[in-house]
């Protein structure tokens, strides 16, 4: 597994007690031999023609910081930040702006919309609240660390994550607090964060300890709280079990992923694990009404059954491109690699059918899916809306 880690070394956190991200993650493991050459793209001899919509830019977008800036679509209009400060609202149609402003915030996390508010995560361990109609700021409330998780809202409750492993729970209309769910975190971890999912009455988040836990949205208390997966080895690094990327609630089961660990089911309803099977991912998971996809951290793209964890097909083709979580749109799985690629393949088999570059910098957060349009976030701030013929 470590053989594959230069990827996610990219940043790396020491818990709340400081960051890697000035060190080189290849010098840190110095004798790192044999990282993975990224495969080479060949020419699709039927690909499907996928078209620009629209293209724009967000600001400098996340530049080179390792933060998780997410485009978000809701009601018509895409949401999406950059990394200093700046925050628009597009239409989601033509791409024209309808709204920008200029917090002068480090946004580490988000956007979240929902309840007419934009949430944004901070590095300098606040959570503010925007006007989604407008910009204008409503709230802004003080965490205990860096917020590195896409923040979300139902019900009232603003819940956000910090990267030192608590979850809180804001009155959405007033900024309050309202609760904290805190969980210790391990010494080594990934410099990132799972964001917390709302599910009726629940908050179901994973933690960098490789446990997943659901508390109650207004109160905060512990519902069911379980090991996905358990540390393994004698070193830190051997240890790391990360859920860095969000969980994904269907049905009343949710479906979770580990950093070399396991992928997981888990009962909404009593934290049950129903299967396990292993599989070490960090960049995230999609879904059609059939299959689970996959994107693990040797850069191969998977199909599973969500009944028992099998695996339906594999594709290697990607290796070591650094790709996304997946996205699907109609019959097809989408992701995006660290060249501005994004790539389009069969859900069926896998099979590579289509391909376009959106721009030159790395894309590492998953694409969007919304009404059949592809919206993709490169790290350079390049924003495009991608339709299939």
């Amino acid at each position: 597994m470590i053989r594959h880690l230069s990827t996610a070394l990219l940043a790396l956190s020491l818990g709340a007690c400081g960051s890697m991200d000035s060190m080189n993650p290849i010098d840190w493991l110095s004798s790192e031999e044999s990282v993975v050459q990224p495969a080479e793209l060949v020419e699709l001899p039927q690909s499907l023609a996928l078209r620009t919509l629209w293209s724009t830019s967000v600001g400098a977008g996340a530049d080179d910081k390792r933060i998780k800036l997410v485009p978000f679509v809701h009601g018509g209009r895409v949401y999406a930040a950059d990394g200093e400060g700046e925050v628009r609202a597009f239409d989601s149609t033509s791409g024209r702006v309808i709204w920008s402003r200029e917090t002068g915030l480090e946004i580490a996390g988000g956007p979240g919309v929902g309840e007419g508010l934009v949430l944004l995560g901070t590095s300098n361990a606040e959570l503010v609240a925007l006007e989604a109609e407008s910009g204008q700021e409503r709230w802004r409330a003080r965490v205990s660390s860096e917020i590195l998780a896409v923040p979300t809202i139902a019900r009232g409750v603003a819940v956000a994550y910090t990267i030192d492993g608590k979850l809180y729970g804001f009155d959405a209309a007033s900024g309050e607090r309202k609760w904290v769910y805190d969980r210790e975190t391990p010494v080594l971890t990934l410099h990132g964060s799972s964001s917390p999912v709302i599910s009726g009455q629940l908050v179901i988040c994973g933690f960098a300890s490789g446990r997943l836990a659901a508390v109650e949205l207004d109160s905060g208390a512990l519902v069911w709280d379980v090991a996905v997966t358990a540390p393994r080895g004698r070193s830190e690094l051997e240890r790391m079990v990360d859920i860095d990327r969000d969980p994904l609630v269907v049905n009343g089961i949710v479906f979770v992923t580990t950093y070399q660990g396991e992928m997981a089911a888990v009962s909404e309803e009593t934290g049950t694990v129903l299967w396990r099977r292993e599989l070490s991912a960090y960049a995230g998971m999609g879904r059609d009404n059939r299959q689970l996809f996959v994107s693990d951290a040797e850069d191969h793209l998977w199909a599973i059954d969500p009944r028992n964890g099998s695996a339906l097909w594999r594709n290697k083709k990607l290796e070591g491109r650094r790709i996304t979580g997946p996205a699907v749109v109609g019959n097809h799985v989408v992701v995006g690699d660290f060249e501005g690629y994004l790539h389009l393949l069969s859900s069926e088999d896998g099979r590579m059918e289509g391909r376009i570059r959106i721009g030159d910098s790395p894309m590492s957060t998953p694409p969007i899916v919304a009404n059949g349009v592809i919206y993709a976030y490169g790290r350079g701030g390049e924003l495009a809306a991608i339709t299939l013929p």
